[in-house]
């Protein structure tokens, strides 16, 4: 498997034939995006790889359509030239066409002539503190899963908080390589609650999942992140080196190997 880190929570996947891309971000930086509910953020790093370079895509999973700084306005002109978009049932309702829906724990197979199958799983997400699902809306993760096993569970954690839902997904899947949405998002209108994980949060996670990588992506970017690089790497200093053992660093815009 290899990986591409665009920014942000932009991601190539490139695995068994298949070229996938998570959560299309590559508008130019300096950009001020509104959330709702008073909550805005000012994009402050471009994307590493243009969307023009990207090449042809099999797939784009979407963890939500709503926020721009998951699917910006250049990411969102990239979607049709996908051969399949899967996000929430709420977005694919926003985006209409061939877009496919999928709740938590619901499943989907990806199909392309001479490649084989991936079992998509969606996986729950809570982005934000309890009751702020009409700030933040429907979000999802995604466990992939290439039919002969080409490669182990890839999971992408999505835009979230630690909490129960989450915490299940050690419970019900055996991951091998954990992409996690990092951040400690937080905005001066809502003071102290946060909107994703933490560093403490990924080391817990990771305590939980055990998988043989963690990689943090969706950490920096825009000004509504809080936990950088820096803060996580100063959490994870703290862990028992078995946990610091499993977290890479994805150099921004190099194609790593990550394979077992």
């Amino acid at each position: 498997m290899r990986l591409t880190h665009i920014g942000g929570p932009t991601v190539l996947i490139e695995a068994a034939g298949w070229r996938i891309l998570t959560d299309p971000t590559f508008d130019p930086p300096g950009g001020h995006y509104d959330f709702g509910w008073g909550t805005s953020s000012v994009k402050v790093a471009g994307p590493a790889v243009r969307a023009a370079e990207l090449g042809p895509l099999d797939a784009i999973l979407l963890t939500h359509d709503h926020h721009d700084d998951n699917l910006d306005a250049a990411g969102r002109a990239l979607l049709p030239s996908a051969g399949t978009v899967v996000t929430t049932t709420s977005g694919a309702r926003r985006l209409g066409g061939e877009t496919r829906g999928l709740v938590p724990w619901a499943t989907t197979i990806l199909d392309v002539p001479g490649k084989p199958s991936i079992t998509v799983t969606a996986t729950p997400c809570r982005h934000g503190p309890p009751l702020s699902h009409p700030l933040a809306g429907d979000v999802i993760g995604f466990a992939l899963d290439w039919d002969g096993g080409a490669d182990g569970t890839l999971w992408i954690s999505g835009d979230t908080v630690l909490y129960r839902g989450v915490r299940g997904v050690a419970e019900r899947l055996d991951v091998d390589v954990a992409l996690l949405h990092l951040g400690g998002v937080q905005f001066s209108v809502t003071g102290p609650l946060r909107y994703t994980a933490t560093g403490s949060d990924a080391i817990e996670l990771c305590r939980l999942l055990e998988p043989r990588v963690a990689i943090p992506i969706h950490y920096e970017g825009w000004t509504h992140f809080k936990e950088g690089r820096a803060a996580v790497e100063r959490e994870l200093a703290e862990a028992p080196e078995e946990i610091r053992g499993r977290f890479r660093w994805i150099p921004i815009g190099e194609t790593v190997e990550v394979g077992g």
